[in-house]
């Protein structure tokens, strides 16, 4: 096999970029896919988004944290889910500028979107609690892994039956699109083939994911940042390019609730990356070998979350230059928070 130490930074680049392009490639197709699965199987836009969509869109991420855990790699497999959720949420307010009607969080109000944030915060606050106590563990894995686990699964049972009996409703304006606005995309494909078709794709995507995970080491190592910057932006922001041009996509195609769906069930998905990665990482606990930078990840992931939350709930239906005053909030947090660590293992401040 290539020893990619060899190559230089350009060719590391090049390969970089021409992966995150097989991936973008692959996610529209996937998106597609998808709303088509949605719509005919009865299973809902939102439901969709936030369960197979959110973990599909996740696998090269997910591929990335583990082959980094199982290498030693433990800042780079943390920071690489971290950064994922960091740069997701980021991404629904890409896609609140996308969409010009009105704020997006209004237009697509759903109870499973709002229960799949609730559910976000728990498991990003389950991490955090496991940082208290970072040396704990049995047979090498953090206790806080097996509950991450536990409390995603029966959190997901209970997405179901919110989606099937929903005890919350949200108020319809003129603005809000309801899914049955794009029965114009039904059709009458054989489901087998639309899931053969969308697991076909997320085997692309979740293999692409490993080849990134390769590339990661050697270019944080030629350009002298941190594992937790290279992991928390460039493996983060590049795994996450599904979520985007998921997002993206399916917002040009009026599927809303798929759109946000898709962003917040990917994220609740990434909090398992540690969990996996904690698995495969054998030196002990990972909570304690990992730096301030994913300690950072995890408390600036918590307060955007926290911030999307009121945004579902509030429901701005214009805000500054037509997005949502959250989307802005959004965009300002992540953007400082990218440049104060890039700055900070630049100048070896804290890292």
């Amino acid at each position: 096999m290539t020893d990619l130490n060899n190559w230089s930074l350009i060719a590391i680049t090049i390969a970089f970029f021409c992966v995150v392009g097989v991936i973008a490639w692959f996610g529209i197709r996937m998106t597609k896919t998808a709303r088509d699965l949605a719509h005919d199987s009865g299973m809902g836009e939102a439901l969709m988004g936030a369960l197979f969509i959110g973990a599909s869109t996740s696998l090269s991420g997910i591929t990335t944290s583990i082959t980094a855990a199982a290498a030693g790699y433990a800042e780079l497999a943390v920071s690489n889910g971290l950064g994922g959720i960091a740069a997701q949420t980021f991404f629904l307010a890409i896609a609140d500028i996308v969409y010009r009607r009105a704020n997006l969080e209004h237009a697509a109000a759903s109870a499973e979107n709002l229960f799949m944030t609730a559910l976000l915060m728990t498991l990003l606050s389950i991490h955090m609690l496991a940082l208290s106590i970072p040396n704990l563990s049995i047979f090498a894995i953090h206790p806080a892994t097996i509950i991450v686990i536990c409390v995603y699964i029966f959190g997901i049972q209970l997405l179901a039956r919110t989606h099937e009996m929903p005890m919350w409703l949200p108020r319809y304006t003129s603005d809000t699109r309801k899914e049955t606005e794009n029965k114009k995309y039904r059709h009458k494909k054989h489901l087998g083939q639309l899931w053969i078709r969308f697991f076909f794709y997320s085997f692309i995507v979740a293999g692409s994911g490993w080849i990134l995970a390769q590339l990661a080491v050697p270019f944080g190592d030629k350009t002298g940042l941190s594992y937790g910057v290279v992991g928390g932006f460039f493996t983060a922001v590049s795994t996450s390019i599904p979520e985007l041009v998921v997002a993206i996509t399916a917002v040009r195609m009026g599927a809303l609730n798929l759109a946000v769906g898709d962003i917040i069930g990917g994220n609740a998905f990434d909090t398992l990356f540690i969990a996996a990665a904690d698995v495969f990482y054998r030196s002990g606990s990972i909570y304690s070998a990992i730096s301030s930078a994913e300690i950072f990840w995890l408390a600036n992931t918590i307060v955007m979350t926290s911030i999307l939350l009121m945004g579902l709930i509030y429901r701005e239906r214009h805000g500054p230059v037509n997005i949502g005053l959250e989307s802005v909030a959004l965009i300002v947090f992540y953007l400082g928070g990218v440049i104060f660590l890039t700055t900070a293992s630049v100048m070896k401040i804290i890292f």
